[in-house]
């Protein structure tokens, strides 16, 4: 996990698509966050650090965690995307979140924080243990570290010989983000990259959204996923556009889970959090 020398290529793209993607992402996966966050300690009247903002969802649920009296840093590397961040916050009368766009790492950033979190952000960076040794610099004596990530090796529960269209979903998916460089195992990974950085042993959770109603959200959120990882696909030739038909997936799906019976399962997450020592 720590022999990369740099960042992986963000697999999703940075389009307006991939903006409408993460938001629906994260109404998919928004009880598993918070319910991350309660575990984890985060509440009112802290200052918390959400890294790899995004369209702002996460910042926006850590806003409410911690009130009126407490407060939320959001950065993002992706200063565009940061733009939509703010709009939202602000159309929501949130007057606690404040964004920066930036890279967390080499940001001039207070040390003053009750905690830091972040979503789907340690699988991108080249080496995540230094990531949050940095990090925890950043957090005062008793304060809380919170990362909720992907892991992409329970997927071999997916295949079967019913679901020809998820078999290969689940392989071309996997094999893009190999390619590009993400850890596609981060959610394992999670306990190392704390012990490494100098961390206690976290506390780990694993959960994954799974569906098969015909209106369940999770076959439009799968085939914007497709749409946004498209360009990989066919940049590292794993398939062609005509082989994903990314404009008719979500319908296809569905047929698929019909007549099958298998429910399709989202990307697994895995959370790990720690208190660091008073």
């Amino acid at each position: 996990m720590s022999n990369q020398t740099r960042d992986a290529e963000y697999t999703m793209g940075r389009t307006d698509s991939e903006t409408d993607r993460l938001i629906k992402q994260s109404q998919l996966y928004d009880n598993v966050t918070r319910r991350f966050f309660l575990r984890s300690g985060i509440t009112n009247g802290m200052k918390v650090l959400d890294v790899g903002s995004g369209a702002g969802d996460v910042a926006i649920t850590l806003a409410d965690f911690v009130g009126e009296d407490g407060s939320v840093i959001g950065v993002d590397v992706n200063p565009d995307i940061l733009d939509t961040a703010k709009a939202r916050a602000n159309a929501e009368g949130y007057k606690n979140i404040e964004f920066i766009a930036g890279d967390i790492r080499t940001l001039d950033l207070p040390d003053d924080f009750d905690a830091v979190a972040g979503r789907l952000v340690l699988m991108y960076m080249a080496d995540p243990a230094e990531a949050l040794k940095h990090l925890i610099t950043l957090v005062k004596p008793g304060g809380i570290v919170a990362f909720q990530e992907a892991e992409f090796s329970p997927y071999t529960a997916a295949i079967h010989p019913d679901t020809p269209l998820i078999n290969n979903l689940v392989e071309w998916g996997r094999t893009v983000f190999e390619k590009s460089g993400a850890h596609t195992e981060m959610g394992m990974d999670l306990y190392k990259a704390f012990v490494d950085a100098g961390l206690p042993e976290p506390i780990l959770h694993f959960e994954a959204p799974m569906g098969g109603p015909e209106d369940w959200p999770g076959f439009d959120y799968l085939e914007n996923s497709f749409r946004s990882i498209l360009p990989l696909i066919e940049k590292y030739e794993i398939a062609t556009a005509e082989q994903v038909q990314v404009d008719t997936l979500a319908e296809r799906i569905q047929k698929e889970v019909a007549v099958s019976k298998r429910p399709v399962m989202l990307p697994p997450h895995i959370t790990a959090h720690v208190t660091l020592p008073s």
